[in-house]
């Protein structure tokens, strides 16, 4: 009888497995059927397409800038003509400074009349440009924005239109290498920028938060290199193999990945480090920021492909955690917990980027879930994004986590655009689940 008990053993475990697998399959088919009959979802998409008409941030922004139009430009290819989309790419290039750097926003010459050091181009009569120097992500966003438009459009021919002495191909690899000139670390190995909160655009001290100035602490973030690790994949897989690059892009992308490791990720809490200084930091000596939950630059860090399914599972368990600490966040609030009054007196707790609530940050890490299979967890975490833009009839740029009401500008096309994809992933993942 001995010998008989490892031979029944054999027999339970195959068809055990078969009925979990079975049982599986009866939950994705039964997840993909109620995504393809959620009218909410075709809602969504339906009043994104609308908005996406037009290609300023929203309502309250003149400029076209292109961090936002990078996350909407998807959209606004089913909708506008290509060759609208194309010349608008082609204007941020025309626009490109001496040194390879790609501006923030453009905006018609008769409108530009922010306190911005504006910039004007004979390649572009009529426009004005600014760049908010804080920032360390348009170059990135320009790079991943025409990669979006080439692989919607199958137009290859943008590489090769020459602006001056350069072609579009030799531009973009320009600006990559003008943040290895301009915004890296030797020592640290990784891109660099001003302090600011997680992907924000505004310094801690009181003032004209956009631009490096004497107060400026330099500081190494995960969404400037997460971003720009996107934006290297990116450009590897639209250069044709013929052309030679003036660097071993690969090799700079795996050196980023291995520092974004050593010195930024802290694999004991699961988490990243919001900043690391490199001249000294803003904040007192008495306030831990390590305690602090950067969600956008993590969310990008996973569509950048550095993490494992059981790190993404405990970045999201975080982000979920954190939202449920205030009654009207999602997994969109900025960061967590906020900096307080004293420590970042430009912007104080729950306000803007200060750990207010935005689709457009929390609308990629959906992306990212889907693109990694956490499908039930996109599906949950989307909801009250999807909810809310119904119950308030439109698209805002952020949302107060207090009150739940709107703020910033509305229509905004960042969250129109990041929904849009969102839905549309979720949608094609349901339909080969059917």
């Amino acid at each position: 009888m001995k010998n008989l008990i490892p031979i029944i053993g054999c027999m339970i475990l195959p068809v055990f497995f078969a009925e979990s697998v079975h049982a599986q399959n009866d939950r994705q088919t039964a997840l993909a059927s109620s995504i393809l009959k959620d009218s909410r979802l075709d809602t969504i998409q339906s009043r994104a397409l609308q908005l996406l008409t037009g290609l300023s941030a929203g309502t309250s922004y003149g400029e076209v800038w292109i961090r936002d139009f990078n996350t909407f430009i998807n959209g606004s290819l089913q909708v506008l003509p290509r060759d609208t989309i194309k010349d608008m790419l082609l204007l941020f290039f025309r626009m490109q400074g001496d040194g390879g750097d790609i501006v923030d926003g453009v905006i018609r010459k008769d409108k530009a009349n922010v306190a911005y050091k504006y910039r004007y181009s004979d390649r572009a009569p009529g426009w004005a440009a600014h760049k908010n120097t804080v920032e360390t992500d348009q170059e990135s966003s320009l790079i991943q924005a025409v990669r979006k438009y080439i692989v919607a459009t199958g137009d290859q021919s943008i590489l090769f239109l020459s602006l001056s002495d350069k072609t579009i191909l030799q531009r973009m690899e320009w600006a990559l290498e003008y943040l290895l000139k301009e915004r890296w670390s030797e020592k640290y190995g990784l891109i660099t920028g001003a302090t600011t909160i997680d992907w924000g655009d505004v310094q801690p001290e009181n003032g004209w938060g956009v631009a490096i100035n004497e107060k400026t602490k330099w500081a190494i973030d995960i969404y400037d290199n997460a971003m720009f690790v996107i934006a290297i994949q990116d450009f590897l897989a639209m250069k044709p193999v013929t052309y030679k690059p003036t660097r071993n892009w690969n090799q700079v992308a795996a050196g980023i990945r291995k520092n974004v490791r050593k010195y930024l990720w802290e694999p004991t809490t699961q988490k990243y480090i919001p900043h690391l200084y490199l001249n000294g930091s803003p904040f007192s000596p008495s306030f831990n920021e390590k305690e602090i939950l950067y969600t956008g630059g993590s969310a990008c860090a996973v569509l950048a492909g550095f993490h494992s399914k059981a790190e993404i599972a405990a970045i999201n368990k975080q982000m979920t955690q954190a939202a449920a600490k205030e009654k009207f966040a999602t997994i969109g609030i900025t960061v967590y917990p906020p900096y307080p009054a004293q420590e970042y007196p430009n912007m104080h707790p729950y306000v803007y980027q200060n750990a207010g609530d935005w689709t457009w940050f929390g609308g990629r890490m959906i992306q990212a879930l889907i693109k990694n299979g956490f499908i039930e967890e996109a599906v949950d975490e989307l909801k009250p994004m999807t909810d809310r833009v119904i119950a308030h009839n439109g698209f805002y740029e952020w949302y107060d986590v207090q009150t739940g009401k709107p703020k910033g500008s509305g229509d905004f096309r960042g969250e129109a655009g990041v929904l849009l994809d969102a839905i549309t992933l979720l949608k094609k993942w349901a339909a080969g689940h059917q």
